[in-house]
């Protein structure tokens, strides 16, 4: 499935150029998420991910190699509502490195996918 890495990568490229922690931190998540959901999309039955469903539980039952990448991310998404409800803040390192590793988990998605990576066309 395609489009939602095409969807995961450009928020890879937002976060790339966010100068603040918490944006980067965000668009790095963002990226993950519809990454996972590019799984989602291949395996899923109809009927089984649904509304309201959390797509980090869903992985590791439709692709159990991915299961740290799942609890890493729902750490991450947990720390984000955190950060939401002011009671955390995101630093530099912490941003730096959920983009590195949403880059990887990207990367390891589109590979067992066998989906082609998305090539950069540059900025706007």
């Amino acid at each position: 499935m395609e489009e939602p890495l095409v969807l995961s990568r450009a928020a890879l490229v937002a976060a790339e150029v966010c100068e603040v922690s918490a944006d980067r931190f965000d668009q790095a998540l963002l990226a993950a998420l519809r990454a996972a959901t590019a799984v989602l999309a291949v395996r899923a039955r109809p009927g089984g991910a649904g509304p309201g469903r959390d797509v980090w539980r869903l992985l590791p039952q439709l692709m159990p190699e991915l299961s740290e990448w799942a609890a890493y991310f729902a750490a991450a998404a947990a720390k984000r509502r955190a950060a939401v409800e002011g009671a955390y803040q995101v630093t530099a390192r912490e941003a730096d490195d959920l983009l590195r590793d949403a880059q990887a988990f990207h990367a390891e998605v589109a590979r067992r996918l066998r989906v082609a990576p998305v090539r950069d066309r540059g900025a706007c």
